[in-house]
């Protein structure tokens, strides 16, 4: 599969010494705060973590989030009141890798449980967002230098817009409430059974829907599609690298162009919590439509769903259109 990624850059952690602070109020508003409930208390990294916790907690868990509706996870940085938060938590829930300053903070903590996402499916990489321009020996030079540095930070952490893989993680997030609240097990074990039928049929939507199409090829604001892609034959090409508010290269947007007539793309698709500035300017340079395909790093009012299955069933009909779906 032609699928490019960079790597994420660096951002850093504040407020690591809250974490022996008091119970704080929760990050979302319509929430209670997280260890000040007689229900078992998560914190979620960002909402595809939260939607999982929800879904599979249902009544017995009191969930709060550490990314605000809107907010970008990739640039998050953590308050001492959050931080603290977590500190006072039964369980936190995240992708290692997706949001730095959340993984220094967990590391630190000492929360009870403590359920890494990215332990629970495997995480794979996508390769680099641009092709290079000096010739097979020189690629295969940055080829070694890029696998001697990047080890970990190599690997695509948005497993989520697969949902074979989510439902893998669900499976893995159920048995970890199940561990930590046995009391509860038994309806974690049915909620997680409910949510992987949901799954299953969102998988089958795709496979069914993206069988046959004028093409494969697919432009996407920053390389989030990467499993999305592989998991149904279809090629992403990213205009930036995992840190969407990155910038392309000149030579990046002129390939763009070109493979554009090449393979037939219609379509550049943005999403709605980064600008649409470069992808809107290269749609109109290569006389191509825009529309948008939502990471669903966040739900917002923007958003063309309700949740999780809505936003996915949402960004099923664009590729659809986009890639001429019979």
């Amino acid at each position: 599969m032609n699928v490019r990624r960079r790597r994420i850059s660096g951002i850093a952690v504040t407020a690591a010494t809250a974490l022996g602070l008091g119970t704080l109020s929760a990050c979302s508003s319509d929430s209670s705060a997280a260890g000040n409930t007689d229900k078992f208390d998560v914190v979620a990294s960002f909402y595809p973590m939260e939607y999982l916790a929800e879904q599979i907690g249902g009544d017995h868990v009191n969930v709060t989030t550490l990314t605000e509706p809107g907010q970008e996870p990739h640039d998050l940085e953590l308050s001492a009141k959050q931080t603290a938060e977590m500190g006072e938590a039964d369980a936190v829930l995240y992708l290692k890798t997706l949001q730095p300053a959340v993984d220094e903070a967990i590391a630190q903590s000492d929360v009870k449980t403590k359920i890494d996402a990215a332990t629970l499916t495997k995480l794979e990489d996508h390769g680099d967002v641009e092709h290079d321009h000096g010739g097979e020996e020189h690629a295969d030079e940055h080829a070694e230098e890029e696998h001697s540095e990047g080890g970990e930070h190599a690997l695509d952490p948005h497993v989520w817009l697969d949902p074979v893989k989510y439902a893998e993680i669900a499976e893995g997030v159920a048995k970890s409430f199940e561990k930590a609240d046995p009391d509860h097990a038994d309806d974690y074990r049915k909620n997680a059974e409910a949510l992987a039928k949901k799954l299953a049929g969102l998988n089958t939507a795709y496979k069914d829907g993206l069988a046959k199409t004028d093409t494969k090829v697919f432009f996407t604001n920053h390389a989030a599609f990467g499993y999305l892609a592989e998991r149904y034959g279809l090629t992403q090409e990213a205009i930036n690298g995992l840190d969407p508010e990155s910038e392309p290269s000149p030579a990046r947007i002129k390939e763009l162009q070109q493979e554009a007539k090449a393979d037939g793309v219609t379509t550049v698709f943005y999403e709605t919590l980064v600008s649409d500035k470069t992808a809107k300017t290269l749609a109109k340079d290569a006389g191509l439509k825009t529309d948008v395909l939502d990471p669903l790093e966040g739900i917002t009012d923007k958003s063309k769903g309700d949740d999780y299955l809505g936003v996915m069933q949402s960004n099923l009909k664009a590729l659809e259109t986009a890639l001429g779906a019979k």
